[in-house]
């Protein structure tokens, strides 16, 4: 992950309905949630939600599948584990041992 992505993500979740989208995107993983259920859940107009759902989605965030006549957003947690990885990855002041659970515990085992 660079900088200028990271700063992608970064803005995209400065702002509160977006980032409480993705929040309630993260709790329905794997299932995602369509469109209209996440307008609905945070009281948010329909048109208003589809523009918080692209910046989302340009940053990376979110990923989009259509099935029938709704589109399904999932959280991208590949690319919110590789954010928070960059974060830390040169944490705790030349002690990486203080910040080693948290990266191993982030770390895909595979």
């Amino acid at each position: 992950m660079e900088s200028e992505s990271t700063i992608l993500a970064l803005s995209a979740l400065a702002q509160r309905t977006r980032l409480d989208t993705f929040r309630l995107l993260v709790r329905h993983e794997p299932d995602g949630l369509p469109a209209g259920e996440i307008a609905r859940q945070l009281d948010v107009p329909q048109n208003t939600m589809s523009a918080h759902l692209g910046i989302l989605s340009r940053a990376g965030l979110v990923k989009s599948e259509r099935q029938s006549r709704s589109i399904i957003y999932r959280a991208d947690l590949d690319r919110l584990r590789a954010l928070t990885l960059f974060l830390v990855k040169d944490c705790c002041a030349g002690k990486p041992e203080l910040c080693a659970p948290l990266v191993a515990e982030l770390t895909p085992c595979c």
